[in-house]
């Protein structure tokens, strides 16, 4: 009754994705094995109500609950909102951050011990030897990325014994990664709440009038803007450039090596409208919520991840305003190959729910890392990253009592050109992307979209890039078959089937009334299908396509009753 209660004082609507993770969790943990669930969601998109409630949950239940945060600043709004949202319920709730005092840290660690506090919000100093709990049950892990390997290690004595549950936007390759194949469980949030708008998004070279016209827009709609520069070396500098810039606006500075107090006197001042300008370090990259900061200026925004970017893109847009995020860099600066694929990545990715794909594309810039051990990035090369990851699909099916198909691996050769000019896409880096995605094309809803997306990014598509996604088609159809081969030339096609994969003679008879094409079976022991076919004419290749989808489409078919043979 009381959970009920509880996830009712909800202030918001719920999204269907919120009530899907919240509902897989709650499953999770009433599991006799411990949760290990990756929650994956949007900026704002309220993965700590999920968290909230999660650990509601536990501490009805009897058990202590944990929250990992990264800064003191997030330690500091999480342990209010808990307050705030638990007033009514007889829950202790403590802080360990640096903004709590030495005696008050010590009365925290001592009820910890003793079981009279339910859940404690912290930063690093969470992970301490001192730090002892009485019924631990549940550890929250608020953005993983944040912390550091020898954290983790040390995570992972505690993750043996109790459940878990992480949180980001953006998620790190290895921790995606893990994810994706299946060794840990993984929940979604793509839904946007109500009457939320993508961040404008622009990436240019640092001009000082457009960083004043930036900062004058926002404060005439009655707005607050972060700057962002992240180095506390030069950080008073550039705020006095800035009050030179835009003059009358109340600046202030914010960033990690300042006295706790003032930080946070500064962040409360922020919060109440009383600062316009807000010069800080990456210090308010995660989870910090101020509705009413809807435009961000980064200086030197190529030095920055992509999983920091876009993390600090989120910090405006938190309300039914439309926000503006302007990352600058250096003017006339050579940039590096992996830093330009990184603003490319976060000028591309401004619609909801990009933190996914984001976190997609850090993984294929950066590569998974080491599932085990201190490395955090480089991959598998002993065997090679495909063979790896299939070696790895395949263990991790064999852990969960499930079956492994020998997947065909489907060889074309066929008289058509398919490829991408340099004369449509000139950039070798976003023709890769573009192979990539057409590779990736399973079905034919699949390759409209993918026909769509490049035909809308690069213009009208020639007919060898046509070709291209036709044939990738045709091979996923293929590998679904168990078709080894297909090999065209001018006057006829040959199947030839993977002898661990072959499909039913009932099958292949159901071709032989298919005219006018012409079908034999030359010999019980060759496992191949000669078809005639009209040679393709160049710019009408869809007709000969089509004709492979045919005979493609009833292999992969079960045979009507009355088409069995004896």
């Amino acid at each position: 009754e009381w959970q009920r209660d509880f996830e009712a004082s909800f202030p918001y609507e719920e999204t269907e994705d919120q009530l899907q993770s919240i509902a897989e969790v709650k499953a999770d943990m009433e599991k006799p094995c411990p949760m290990d669930r990756l929650l994956c969601g949007d900026v704002g998109y309220g993965k700590t109500e999920v968290a909230m409630r999660a650990a509601f949950k536990a501490v009805l239940s009897g058990y202590q609950v944990a929250y990992l945060v990264p800064t003191t600043i997030l330690a500091s709004q999480h342990y209010n909102n808990f307050k705030q949202r638990m007033l009514n319920y007889p829950i202790e709730i403590g802080l360990l951050s640096r903004f709590v005092t030495g005696s008050q840290q010590k009365e925290t660690l001592k009820k910890l011990e003793t079981g009279e506090l339910d859940i404690v919000i912290g930063t690093h100093k969470l992970l301490g030897k001192n730090v002892k709990f009485n019924k631990l049950g549940l550890l929250i892990i608020d953005e993983e990325q944040r912390f550091g390997v020898a954290h983790k290690e040390k995570l992972k004595e505690i993750r043996k014994e109790v459940d878990v549950l992480t949180l980001s936007a953006t998620p790190i390759p290895r921790t995606l990664h893990m994810s994706l194949s299946g060794i840990r469980d993984m929940s979604l949030i793509n839904q946007p709440p109500n009457e939320r708008y993508p961040v404008a998004t622009y990436v240019l070279e640092y001009d000082e009038e457009v960083v004043r016209d930036a900062i004058s827009r926002e404060l005439a709609r009655g707005g607050q803007v972060y700057y962002l520069f992240n180095r506390v070396d030069g950080i008073y500098k550039v705020a006095n450039r800035i009050a030179e810039l835009v003059p009358d606006v109340r600046v202030a500075v914010a960033h990690g090596q300042m006295n706790e107090r003032e930080l946070e006197e500064i962040m409360m001042d922020v919060s109440e409208g009383n600062i316009d300008v807000l010069i800080c370090t990456t210090i308010i990259e995660t989870g910090l919520d101020i509705a009413n900061v809807n435009t961000i200026i980064i200086e030197d925004a190529d030095r920055l991840g992509l999983a920091q970017l876009y993390q600090l893109r989120g910090r405006v847009g938190r309300s039914n305003r439309l926000a503006y995020a302007y990352l600058t860099y250096r003017r006339n600066k050579m940039l590096t190959q992996d830093a330009e694929k990184r603003l490319l990545a976060i000028k591309e990715f401004t619609e909801f729910g990009s933190g996914f794909k984001i976190a997609m594309q850090d993984l294929e810039i950066r590569g998974t890392g080491n599932l085990i051990g201190a490395e955090q990035h480089g991959y598998m090369e002993s065997v090679g990253y495909e063979m790896y990851c299939q070696l790895l699909e395949q263990a991790v099916r064999e852990q969960q009592g499930k079956e492994n198909k020998i997947k065909t691996e489907t060889l074309i050769d066929l008289p058509v050109s398919g490829y991408i000019p340099e004369s449509y896409i000139g950039s070798h880096s976003q023709r890769i992307s573009a192979y990539k995605r057409i590779a990736a094309i399973s079905t034919q809803e699949e390759l409209y979209d993918t026909y769509d997306e490049i035909e809308d990014r690069y213009g009208t598509i020639p007919q060898e890039v046509h070709n291209l996604m036709e044939v990738a088609l045709l091979k996923a159809q293929a590998q679904n078959c168990g078709v080894a081969e297909i090999n065209g030339s001018t006057s006829q096609v040959i199947f030839k089937f993977d002898t661990e994969n072959l499909p039913s003679f009932d099958r292949l008879l159901k071709l032989v009334n298919r005219k006018p094409k012409e079908l034999f079976l030359p010999g019980a022991n060759t496992p191949k299908l000669h078809y005639k076919l009209e040679k393709p004419v160049p710019g009408k290749e869809i007709a000969y396509f089509s004709a492979i989808k045919e005979i493609l489409d009833v292999l992969s078919k079960e045979p009507d009753n009355d088409d069995k043979c004896e």
